[in-house]
């Protein structure tokens, strides 16, 4: 006996990595549903490689009375209107927007870091995903937390077009066109042009001159992993497809070396390390497209503080960031409480 299963915002690029997923995990499903907005009613979409093509539901007229687990990933406009409607009807709700991140009443959880916390879920019958730069984050800094008591982090992250959905993506690729022809590189979804640059701007400024995205990273941290811990954030747009990298400067209470943080990392779950110190000894964004792993590299000392660490590390934005999270927050509820399949 397996789950009926509901995908929300099936047609974007989170929904078709979550419907990849369940299907490559073999998620033990008896039924599965993809739902999207009006205009998408009625498009076929594939079930992963399952062979099985699923009919796009308009989410206005869906109702998710009997069905057990719903994947949203549809924004948090349609998110505030459905999932109190899918939760109050006994589905419970794994979202993906930031919009339930920070409700005392929702767990926000990453498995490999706080499987626990999910327990909480039935106060509103609601689980939230975390920011994709955050969950790759903590996924690293956890096992070295739980070695040595990380006081303080600095992170600047090198964040891939994807996180900013398809339009990002077509217009880094639009771009790029337009300037190998010797047209206009015109900015319409970012603030300046993405292609062959940088932009140190994601999400909407805050009066205190850090941007919403930086401060998804300060407050999920804490949350997920210790309210004590002290974060700082440079969230940065570069022109990469898929795939976010962070430089992490890690300040512990206990001495730590980076000899015991490659041995820790190297048999911690969800983390690849490949740390060679030689060319091409580290990962790059590139590399971990369509791998389940956050990859680290680059761990050294950092002799400018006591007890410092410096590491880089890499994910696939789309998988560890957004679906892949959330299909494992489904395993693991259905281990901890639903116990079917």
């Amino acid at each position: 006996m397996g789950y009926r299963v509901v995908v929300v915002g099936a047609t974007g690029n989170v929904g078709r990595e979550m419907l990849n997923i369940l299907a490559e995990r073999e998620f033990p499903i008896d039924e599965i549903a993809a739902v999207a907005s009006s205009r998408s009613q009625g498009d076929e979409i594939d079930f992963g490689d399952s062979g099985t093509t699923l009919k796009v539901r308009n989410i206005e007229h869906f109702d998710f009375a009997g069905w057990d687990i719903a994947l949203f990933a549809a924004g948090s406009e349609p998110t505030k209107i459905y999932a109190p409607k899918a939760a109050a009807a006994g589905c419970v709700v794994i979202d993906n927007s930031s919009l339930y991140r920070m409700d005392p009443d929702v767990p926000l959880v990453v498995p490999e870091v706080n499987p626990e916390a999910i327990d909480g879920y039935k106060k509103k019958n609601i689980i939230a995903n975390p920011n994709c730069s955050t969950a790759q984050m903590v996924v690293v800094l956890k096992p070295l937390h739980d070695a040595a008591k990380i006081t303080r982090v600095v992170v600047s992250t090198y964040q891939s077009v994807s996180g900013a959905g398809k339009v990002g993506m077509d217009e880094l690729f639009e771009q790029s066109r337009n300037i190998f022809v010797g047209d206009q590189a015109e900015a319409k979804k970012f603030t300046k042009q993405i292609a062959f640059n940088v932009i140190p701007h994601i999400d909407s400024f805050l009066d205190d001159g850090y941007t919403k995205e930086e401060w998804k990273m300060v407050v999920e941290t804490k949350k997920i992993l210790d309210p004590k811990i002290k974060v700082t954030a440079t969230c940065v747009r570069v022109p990469v497809f898929v795939g976010h990298s962070e430089a992490i400067n890690i300040e512990f209470e206990n001495e730590i070396s980076a000899k015991q943080a490659q041995a820790i990392l190297r048999e911690a779950p969800g983390i690849m390390l490949v740390d060679k110190r030689e060319d091409g000894g580290y990962v790059t964004p590139i590399e971990c497209v369509g791998e389940y792993a956050t990859f680290v590299s680059r761990v050294r000392e950092d002799p400018t503080v006591d007890n410092g660490l410096v590491l880089w590390c890499v994910s696939d934005n789309l998988r560890k960031g957004a679906a892949l999270n959330a299909v494992q927050i489904a395993e693991l509820l259905g281990r901890r409480h639903l116990k079917k399949g």
